[in-house]
């Protein structure tokens, strides 16, 4: 059986993984502090007809081998941490990270971290993610509190109609080693693993940390334009690898031919 019907069929499943995560990332074009993906490929094993450098009957030696690729794989999908645009909500709760760093959230008993500042108040006065989900650490706005004041450095304060501090507390930010290797959870949250390095702690505005903006949300920093081109060039490689497989039936079919 020819092999490049198995190594078309491998370029088909890997275009297909190309197409599926460049629609997710289109289709998140929207969410708030979504971070786009790339799939990666590498070629499978070969097979080795000649070897390079083999000695000839006449003592010389082959400049190159003869290897034959068996396809391609993914590999993994990467998610890169690039900042995305910022939008003036006016919206006092709502916070933008300018720089590195997670807000970190309780999510039914769990840690978890997320670059969406959507916060908004649970029924009781709690700054809470849109799911109901708690920002740490923890921070309740009393009933007569005339506004809400949260600065660069993370200081978040609830102030009365005269300007007097009723509560405070300090937002602390999260970064991690490695953030390409924490695990997408959903809902805009991420779940630390062994690859991405435990979550080390520090104040908005530290060395290695960004600043937090009120009033502003971070969009998501996919680029629709490399998205389609990327549509475009997957399509189009999974419609040659499908050619390539449609020929070698077509050979296979020349050489059933000929026995008739």
């Amino acid at each position: 059986m020819m092999r490049s019907l198995w190594t078309s069929a491998t370029g088909m499943i890997a275009m297909q993984t190309q197409i599926d995560t460049l629609s997710n990332n289109l289709a998140n074009v929207s969410t708030t502090g979504f971070k786009k993906s790339r799939a990666e490929f590498e070629d499978l094993m070969y097979q080795t007809l000649q070897i390079a450098g083999t000695e000839n009957a006449d003592g010389t030696r082959t400049p190159v081998g003869m290897q034959i690729g068996m396809g391609v794989r993914p590999v993994s999908v990467h998610k890169f941490f690039t900042q995305g645009d910022f939008q003036n909500t006016g919206n006092p709760l709502d916070m933008a990270i300018e720089g590195e760093g997670f807000f970190q959230v309780i999510m039914n008993g769990e840690t978890v971290y997320t670059r969406d500042g959507s916060f908004e108040l649970d029924d009781q006065g709690r700054v809470v993610t849109a799911g109901g989900h708690a920002l740490q650490p923890e921070f309740t706005v009393p009933p007569e509190t005339a506004g809400v004041s949260i600065s660069e450095t993370g200081t978040i304060a609830a102030l009365d109609k005269d300007g007097t501090v009723l509560a405070q507390a300090n937002i602390d930010l999260y970064r991690f080693q490695n953030p390409a290797g924490l695990i997408a959870t959903g809902r805009n949250f991420y779940r630390e693993s062994e690859a991405s390095g435990a979550a080390v702690a520090g104040t908005p505005g530290d060395e290695n940390f960004g600043t937090i903006a009120q009033g502003f949300l971070e969009g998501s920093n996919v680029e629709m334009v490399d998205e389609m081109v990327g549509l475009i060039v997957g399509q189009r490689a999974f419609e040659i690898n499908s050619k390539a497989i449609t020929t070698s039936d077509a050979m296979l079919q020349t050489a059933i031919n000929i026995k008739r």
